[in-house]
């Protein structure tokens, strides 16, 4: 234990509302669950670390745990409370009601009951099941890791030297997340020592690569090896696989099972501007962004204004001699205290010092970002003024948002029509602030609106005639987050290919993970799984690594050797997605996303609450599955 002197300072910095769910675990007292120590009800997205508490009963709660941690840490008088108990602690943390359906789901994000799949009769042997997985970010690492326990035997394809995948790649000024990085990790895989609330990019990358060390994931994984074609061999019911490696060689490989874990950001949007070869300077996409780049008084353009944007621009803006954005969209941007705050070290302590703090944090890190922004995202039919927001709530956030620019651009007045938007909020990626609208004000920033026509070779020239000189320009761009897995050239059953069954950037997936035609073939962070209305991209890993491995456990123990979703199946879920959808913002007219196709479909996003699909994913669901049997070869139907 620390001495006592730290374990208070620490303690002083303790979020109270978890510190009571901590005393109630060690102590099994019931007073912790009673007035006075109910905690007050919290929205912001980081809450009060006071929880409501009066001075009193803040110090009665340090003091209590600083003294049942004086020499040891005591053996818990409840460790799992059950399932029923769990209930009433959650709401109680809250200050408000948690459904009794969330608890099954956030008992195994806790810890308090089993995470993984499990073999119900033991491995069977031989396992005939072997797994190539494209990409070893966020989903892939998750997956190996599990597949690893499991004992399925797997091989990892990765493009880059090292893993991360899109933070590997990365490393503009300012990257990093913005979620929670207590909530932005791995349930299985806890980091008690992140230095900051939101991790930027080096840190975050530090953690995937600890990661796989500590899984022992390495040696099974080829470094600078692309994915290149995949066909699917039915009379052999595996998947024949064209590799191209760093040198340029070629190399095959067989599988019977293929998980594509691209994800949504590994192909960086490079928009095609006229006279773009042409430019003198220095040119490159956020997602490129050079080693070597020195900005240093040079006159900087920025083309874009979304989530890569507003945390590089305020970050390069001191190096710039001048810095002009070009803007097509305003954004909605919120305020978060915490967003650019390091955690103190005192704090950091609770972690590793406190029994169950980071369990209990992270809960309440998973409410703030997870399903409780959902319901405020819903049309009402009955809305005076739809073109200008949603409904109440969602009026009110408009209204709080806008207060806010309009203080934050007080020094520059004339800035704040152009920076409010006309959408309502959240109707395209709603961003955090990383002082995006104090840099705005500063004299040597330019704010153009006017659109791009040309680039020519001193630098780009807009709608109005004027040529804005550069040195440098960087392309905030986004990604190509239409073709997902389609990037590589998979073709399944009877020759289709993924891109003509994805073609028109309408990307369709049962569960955003099985496509018809396509037998042995799982897409990780596929169509409608994207987070956004809230949520971690690790926990969408953990879920759908879990639904995987139910998938191959049921195969191997039922002896299927191919399972492939039937059409019926995808389109039925498909109608569902867009159902919800259009009951939603991201389908709100006179507004241009990547969450939307150019048909109007939302192909990002998922629809749905976390806690839905998690149920939807809670088992295999192989029945529903179009299933060839290992020894007669033969299809049968659902």
């Amino acid at each position: 234990m620390p001495e006592p002197d730290t374990l208070r300072a620490a303690l002083a910095q303790a979020d109270l509302r978890v510190l009571v769910m901590c005393l109630f675990h060690l102590t099994g007292d019931g007073k912790w669950l009673e007035a006075p120590y109910r905690p007050a009800r919290d929205v912001r997205l980081i809450g009060d670390p006071s929880a409501g508490f009066d001075d009193n009963v803040q110090r009665e709660i340090r003091e209590t745990m600083a003294a049942l941690l004086a020499d040891r840490v005591p053996r818990p008088a409840v460790d799992d409370p059950g399932e029923a108990l769990f209930e009433r602690m959650m709401s109680v943390c809250l200050g408000e009601t948690v459904p009794a359906e969330y608890a099954p789901m956030m008992r195994e994000d806790m810890g308090f009951a089993e995470r993984d799949v499990h073999w119900t009769r033991g491995r069977p042997e031989p396992l005939d099941l072997d797994v190539v997985i494209a990409g070893a970010g966020v989903s892939g690492l998750c997956l190996a890791a599990k597949l690893d326990a499991l004992g399925v035997p797997f091989t990892v394809l990765e493009k880059n030297p090292e893993v991360g995948g899109t933070w590997f790649e990365n490393r503009y000024p300012g990257c990093g997340v913005d979620t929670p990085n207590h909530f932005y990790s791995y349930a299985f895989a806890p980091n008690p020592d992140w230095s900051r609330y939101f991790s930027l990019r080096d840190e975050i990358q530090a953690y995937l690569e600890r990661c796989a060390d500590e899984f022992g994931l390495r040696r099974r994984i080829r470094f600078g090896t692309t994915l290149a074609e995949a066909r699917w061999d039915d009379d052999a019911r595996r998947w024949e696989l064209t590799l191209r490696t760093s040198d340029g060689g070629t190399q095959s490989l067989r599988a019977a099972v293929l998980v594509c874990a691209t994800g949504h950001f590994s192909e960086p949007l490079d928009v095609r501007f006229s006279g773009a070869a042409d430019f003198a300077g220095e040119m490159f996409h956020t997602a490129r962004w050079p080693a070597d780049a020195r900005l240093k008084g040079k006159r900087v353009g920025v083309i874009g204004t979304g989530a890569s944007a507003m945390q590089a621009v305020p970050t390069i803006a001191d190096d710039a001699a001048a810095l002009t954005i070009f803007q097509r969209t305003a954004q909605w941007a919120r305020p978060v205290a915490e967003y650019r705050l390091a955690m103190d070290p005192a704090a950091r302590l609770l972690f590793s010092a406190v029994p169950y703090y980071a369990r209990w944090y992270r809960f309440t890190e998973f409410w703030r970002y997870g399903d409780g922004l959902l319901r405020t995202l819903r049309k009402d039919p009955a809305w005076s003024d739809p073109q200008r927001s949603l409904n109440r709530t969602n009026d009110r956030h408009r209204r709080e948002m806008t207060d806010y620019i309009r203080a934050q651009l007080s020094a520059r007045p004339e800035l704040i029509e152009r920076c409010v938007p006309h959408y309502p909020p959240f109707g395209k990626r709603i961003l955090i602030d990383n002082g995006w609208f104090e840099t705005l004000c500063r004299a040597h920033v330019a704010l153009v609106t006017d659109a791009i026509e040309r680039i020519e070779p001193e630098g780009v020239r807009t709608a109005d005639g004027r040529l804005h000189a550069l040195d440098v320009l960087v392309h905030a761009t986004g990604f190509r987050t239409s073709h997902l897995a389609a990037q590589v050239e998979i073709v399944g059953r009877d020759g289709v290919r993924l891109a003509d069954d994805w073609a028109d950037e309408n990307p369709s997936a049962y569960l955003g993970i099985s496509v018809p035609k396509f037998p042995n073939l799982f897409v990780m962070y596929g169509p409608n799984t994207n987070m956004g209305h809230g949520g971690s991209v690790m926990w969408l890993a953990e879920t759908q690594a879990r639904y995987l491995c139910a998938c191959l456990v049921a195969m191997a123990e039922r002896g299927v050797a191919a399972v492939e979703c039937p059409e019926e199946l995808r389109s039925a879920y498909t109608r569902e997605v867009d159902a919800l959808h259009e009951r939603l913002v991201w389908t709100h007219p006179g507004m241009t996303t990547y969450y939307r196709n150019r048909h109007g479909k939302v192909r990002s996003p998922m629809p749905f609450r976390l806690v839905d699909y998690w149920a939807r994913t809670r088992g295999a669901g192989l029945d529903d599955f179009l299933l060839t049997a290992k020894s007669a070869g033969s299809r049968t139907t659902p």
